[in-house]
């Protein structure tokens, strides 16, 4: 019996970076719920920090610097408000801007610790020199899709 020829089409699905990449999503989003339970979602927490680095800014912006469109931002805006994290003020042009409240402050404060404890468990597996570089590529990654991105859209926008 002959030996089958491999199938050109046959990918190694674990071979495919979009694969691995949803994969890692998901190994991060479970490790997130396990260490910093389910009152705060990865979305939120970005949200959060991001109030916590740029306090006031408005949402349009905020969802520019979190990588979400603005009716998503604008939603869980919302659902931080009703929580009392975040206010949310009425700006001219229908623009809101964000800031923590004392509580939002307080409990990012209190995350410190699990924080710190879920960067230790994602990155555990790997050797320090391989933490580093394991992040380098990541962030490597994200910015050059993401200045792409800023191109596509100015050349999209002189186009017109």
């Amino acid at each position: 019996m002959e030996p089958s020829a491999p199938n050109p089409l046959s990918l190694d699905l674990y071979d495919q970076p979009g694969h691995l990449i949803r994969r890692a999503q998901q190994i991060a989003a479970q490790l997130f719920r396990e260490v910093l339970g389910p009152d705060v979602t990865p979305v939120q927490y970005a949200i959060l920090r991001m109030l916590q680095e740029s306090p006031g800014i408005d949402q349009v912006t905020l969802a520019k610097l979190v990588a979400l469109d603005n009716s998503t931002t604008a939603d869980i805006a919302a659902r931080l408000e009703s929580k009392g994290w975040i206010h949310r003020e009425l700006l001219p042009r229908r623009q809101r801007r964000l800031s923590l409240t004392p509580e939002g402050e307080a409990m990012l404060a209190a995350f410190v610790p699990n924080v710190h404890e879920l960067r230790t468990r994602m990155l555990s597996a790997l050797e320090p020199e391989e933490q580093v570089e394991f992040k380098r590529l990541l962030r490597k990654f994200v910015q050059l899709h993401d200045a792409a991105e800023v191109g596509e859209q100015a050349t999209a926008t002189s186009g017109k």
